[in-house]
């Protein structure tokens, strides 16, 4: 009975979502086995039809000195949540890596060293960006997450479990949260916590390599507050 209801309560919610905020920006604290590592700035923007995210990276410590890293994703939003169009991760000293997803065509071209290279667009297709923001604009039921994750050099099959809600407590604040599972074959697992109560939006991403290697990416602000 708990779980028949806890999957209506879930279904409902899914219907009753309403859209991110035009325009919010998400900091975030990365840790490397609790030690800082660098910081991330997620800005997302969009209209309703369409949207544009940037993520920025930017290193502490010896890490500081690689530079500053940056992912674009911009695409438009339909019925059944993100369809991303263009994504590139542009780092210093390594060619940008490109993907370019033509939903009409059913093709999705890739580019990193070499020239572009075409395949048949998967279904699921996000890029490395938009499927953390994916549940966003369209929120999950009870049924697995899952996406083929394109980053220019290749494409990831992502199967997330839902594994239920819990109190999170993260720099940024205490919120009810989704938490994702995703477990693969090489021993390692990564957990989001999504916030339920603001268009699941990601609060907090943590991978665990099978030696035990943690690194964990928490909110540590959100603008405009909730």
């Amino acid at each position: 009975m708990r779980n028949w209801l806890s999957a209506i309560a879930l279904s409902f919610t899914a219907a009753a979502q309403a859209s991110p905020p035009a325009r919010i920006e998400i900091i975030y604290d990365v840790l490397h086995n609790g030690g800082p590592l660098a910081t991330v700035r997620h800005v997302l923007e969009h209209d309703g039809r369409s949207y544009r995210l940037i993520e920025t990276w930017e290193g502490s410590g010896l890490l500081a000195l690689l530079g500053e890293v940056q992912r674009t994703s911009r695409g438009k939003i339909t019925a059944d949540g993100l369809r991303p169009l263009e994504y590139e991760d542009q780092r210093p000293r390594r060619d940008t890596a490109r993907a370019r997803f033509a939903w009409e065509e059913g093709t999705l071209t890739q580019q990193f060293h070499d020239g572009p290279r075409a395949q048949p667009l998967p279904p699921h297709a996000q890029d490395r960006l938009s499927f953390l923001f994916a549940p966003a604009f369209h929120a999950p039921g009870t049924a697995p997450l899952e996406y083929h994750v394109a980053d220019g050099k290749g494409v990831s099959h992502y199967v997330f479990e839902i594994a239920g809600r819990e109190r999170l407590t993260v720099p940024a604040g205490e919120f009810d949260a989704l938490r994702l599972v995703k477990r693969d074959d090489d021993g390692r697992s990564t957990q989001i916590w999504l916030d339920a109560a603001r268009s699941y939006l990601p609060l907090r991403v943590l991978v665990v390599h099978k030696d035990g290697t943690r690194v964990d990416q928490v909110a540590a602000r959100i603008a405009p507050p909730r």
